[in-house]
C-alpha cells in the first residue's frame, strides 16, 4: 500500500469518527447553545429592567422636585398677591420707573394741592369747594400720575417681553448659557425690559443664584407673564427641562395676546368715542353758556342752591363716566 493511499484512509477514518461524535453529541451541543442564549436573554432583560427602573426613579425624583418647586412658587405667589393689590408707595413709584423719594412725592403733592386751591379761589369758588379741590389735587393727581406711568411702563414691558423671550430661545438652542442670554437682553433690549434684566444680571453678580435673581422680577413687574417666566426658570434650574420650548410657548402667547388686544381696541373705539363725547358734552355746554351768558351760569357757583345742584350734577356725571368706563373696559 502506498503512502498516499494510507493517508487518505486515515483522513477518511478521522472524518468518520468526527461525524459519529458530532451525531452523538448534537443534542448536548444544541442544549448548551440554547442555554447560553437563554442566559444572555435573561441578562439582557435584567439590564433592560435595571435601565427602566433607573429611568422611572429619575422621573419620580424629577416629578417630586417639580412638585416641591411649584408648591414653593404657589406660596410665594399667594404672598405677592396679598401685597400686590395695594403695594407700598415706594414700590409703586419704582414700578412706574420714577426715582422719587417719599419726601419728593409729598412735596409734589403739597404743591399740587396749593395750586388747585389757588386756582379754585381765583375762579370764585366758595371756600369749602376750594378746599375740596385742593384735597383732590393733594391726594388724587400725584397718585393718578404715578399709576398712569406704572400702567404705561407695564404695557411697554409686555410689548418688548416677547422679543426678549425669542432672544433666550434662540440663544439656548444655539448652545449659549441662560446667563449670557440675559446679559444680551440687558445690553440690547428696549426699555423697560433692558433695565429689569440688567437688575437680574446685577443681582446674580452679587452672589444670588439665577433662580433667586429671576424670582424677584414679579415683585418689580407684577404681571402673569413675568411670574410664568420666573416659574419656568426656577423649575429648569432645579430639575432641568426644555427651557427653549417653554419660553417659545410664552412668546407665542404674548404675541397672540397683543393681537387680541389690538382687535379689542379697534372694536371698542366706537363705544369709547361715544363715552368720551357724552362725558365731555356737559362741560362744553357749560363753557359755551358761560361765554354767552356768564351771569346765568355763575348762579351755580355763587348761590348755595346752585352749589348743591352743581355738586349733585358732578356726582352723577362722575358715576355715569365710571359706569361707561367699566362697560368699555375689556379684560383679556
Amino acid at each position: 500500500m502506498s503512502a498516499g493511499l494510507l493517508l487518505a484512509v486515515i483522513a477518511l477514518a478521522m472524518l468518520s469518527a468526527g461525524g459519529l461524535a458530532y451525531a452523538f453529541l448534537f443534542d448536548r451541543i444544541q442544549a448548551e447553545d440554547t442555554t447560553e442564549r437563554r442566559v444572555g436573554m435573561v441578562q439582557g432583560n435584567a439590564a433592560a429592567r435595571e435601565v427602566v427602573r433607573d429611568r422611572a426613579a429619575e422621573a419620580n425624583r424629577r416629578r417630586r422636585t417639580v412638585q416641591e418647586t411649584l408648591k414653593d412658587v404657589e406660596e410665594r405667589q399667594k404672598v405677592r398677591a396679598r401685597h400686590g393689590k395695594n403695594p407700598p408707595l415706594n414700590l409703586r413709584m419704582e414700578q412706574a420707573g420714577l426715582s422719587w423719594s417719599r419726601r419728593t412725592f409729598i412735596i409734589i403733592s403739597i404743591v399740587c394741592g396749593v395750586i388747585f386751591f389757588l386756582g379754585a379761589t381765583i375762579i370764585g369758588l366758595p371756600r369749602y369747594a376750594a378746599i375740596m379741590v385742593a384735597v383732590a389735587g393733594l391726594l388724587g393727581l400725584p397718585r393718578w400720575f404715578v399709576n398712569f406711568l406704572r400702567k404705561r411702563r407695564f404695557d411697554k414691558f409686555l410689548d418688548e417681553f416677547a422679543n426678549a423671550m425669542d432672544v433666550i430661545v434662540r440663544g439656548v438652542k444655539a448652545g449659549l448659557p441662560l446667563n449670557d442670554c440675559i446679559k444680551i437682553i440687558a445690553a440690547e433690549a428696549a426699555e423697560p425690559v433692558r433695565s429689569e434684566f440688567r437688575t437680574i444680571a446685577e443681582t446674580q453678580a452679587l452672589g444670588l443664584t439665577l433662580a433667586d435673581a429671576v424670582d424677584k422680577l414679579p415683585e418689580r413687574v407684577p404681571l402673569p407673564e413675568a411670574s410664568f417666566f420666573s416659574i419656568v426658570v426656577g423649575i429648569q434650574q432645579r430639575s432641568g427641562g426644555n427651557l427653549a420650548e417653554a419660553l417659545n410657548n410664552l412668546s407665542r402667547v404674548l404675541r397672540e395676546r397683543r393681537k387680541m388686544k389690538g382687535k379689542i381696541k379697534a372694536m371698542s373705539m366706537e363705544a369709547k368715542a361715544s363715552a368720551a363725547i357724552i362725558g365731555v358734552l356737559p362741560v362744553v355746554v357749560m363753557g359755551l353758556v358761560y361765554m354767552t351768558s356768564p351771569e346765568y351760569i355763575m348762579l351755580l357757583f355763587t348761590t348755595p342752591t346752585g352749589n348743591v345742584i352743581l355738586g349733585f350734577a358732578a356726582f352723577w356725571m362722575t358715576l355715569g363716566i365710571l359706569v361707561m368706563r367699566k362697560m368699555i373696559n375689556f379684560d383679556f
